[in-house]
């Protein structure tokens, strides 16, 4: 249920009101936009009387939300959600690009590629110190030693850092991280979702291999449920019957999510695809579709990679692809983050 309040309400009768709907057991997301002020309650709202509501002079009208996800709606929050990370925005008329390595694999490469994709543009620096892998036998990343390896090129470059975490175990060990990743695997670890909620950390929120936007909604409902309201959602590709390319790039869901989310959304070509030469199509297609940015995977030696090479830009090939982004971000009427 949503209550809109009649503009320039008074606060004291705003608060009487808010402190009465609590009484009723539901919990309330306030939103104060510029036109108009949102009162969304969640919870069981059935001992909730829309007569009762009415009829209080500062409330303009109610809506029901038939959505089973409340706070990840836009209809409990109209006006677009930005996220600061380190004096950087993702969304309110800004397009940032993450970039770097699938995994940190010592420390001459990492500073390396993070040297290279700061040149470039790159606002955030990626790479994985623990690697969810299909086989057991892969390479699962540096873990402990990956974390230090990304300060390092942190502190080399000024970039702040973005890396997937696996458990809600390892969470004082994020605590120096600026973006924590949940990896496509884990979007509906549920348990590691409400810790994360716990956390002020922003939070980039990968879509599962074969999850529907509503489940994705809804993982995002786990971590906003919490308390946290700095979830990033990213587009990475799902699964179908296709064989030529690794993932489905779903363009379509930059535009469902703004539609139906205030969250701000990213696109992750790279393992849309997983193959390096669809990487540059794939992302001016999500700078024309209306993302809030990219999430790009540079490496200085693909061919020797020890995690995904194929799908890995070399840094001048990135150079050449920040140069078109920044072209059309620029037609787009945006600003590209860190520029």
């Amino acid at each position: 249920m949503i209550v809109i309040l009649k503009p320039q309400a008074e606060q004291v009768k705003i608060d009487s009101l808010l402190e009465q709907i609590r009484a009723k057991g539901v919990s309330i997301h306030y939103s104060q936009g510029e036109t108009e002020t949102i009162v969304g309650l969640v919870g069981d709202t059935t001992h909730v009387d829309e007569d009762w509501l009415r009829a209080n002079e500062i409330v303009d009208d109610i809506r029901r939300v038939s959505e089973p996800y409340k706070l990840a709606n836009r209809r409990f929050h109209p006006e677009d959600t930005h996220i600061t990370v380190a004096g950087r925005t993702i969304g309110e008329g800004r397009f940032s690009v993450i970039a770097g390595p699938c995994s940190v694999e010592n420390e001459e490469q990492i500073i390396c590629v993070a040297n290279a994709v700061k040149a470039s543009g790159a606002a955030f620096l990626r790479g994985g110190a623990f690697k969810p892998r299909t086989s057991p036998y892969s390479f699962q990343g540096l873990e402990g030693e990956g974390l230090r390896l990304l300060k390092i090129a942190r502190k080399e470059t000024g970039l702040p850092i973005v890396t997937e975490i696996m458990s809600e175990n390892q969470l004082d060990d994020f605590a120096d991280v600026d973006i924590i990743q949940v990896g496509a695997r884990n979007m509906q670890n549920f348990r590691l979702l409400k810790e994360l909620g716990h956390s002020k950390k922003p939070i980039l929120l990968k879509r599962g291999l074969s999850s529907t936007m509503e489940e994705l909604f809804m993982s995002a409902e786990y971590i906003l449920a919490g308390g946290n309201d700095n979830v990033i959602l990213c587009e990475r590709g799902i699964r179908t019957f296709e064989k030529m390319i690794r993932n489905n790039l779903d363009i379509s869901a930059v535009p469902i999510i703004k539609a139906k989310s205030h969250l701000p959304v990213i696109i992750d070509p790279s393992h849309a695809a997983g193959i390096a030469w669809m990487v540059e199509p794939l992302a001016k297609t999500a700078v024309a579709a209306g993302a809030d940015g990219l999430m790009i995977e540079v490496h200085n030696d693909p061919a020797h990679a020890l995690c995904d090479g194929a799908q890995s830009l070399k840094p001048k090939q990135f150079d050449h692809l920040m140069k078109d982004i920044k072209r059309r971000v620029a037609f787009e009427g945006k600003i590209l983050e860190g520029q």
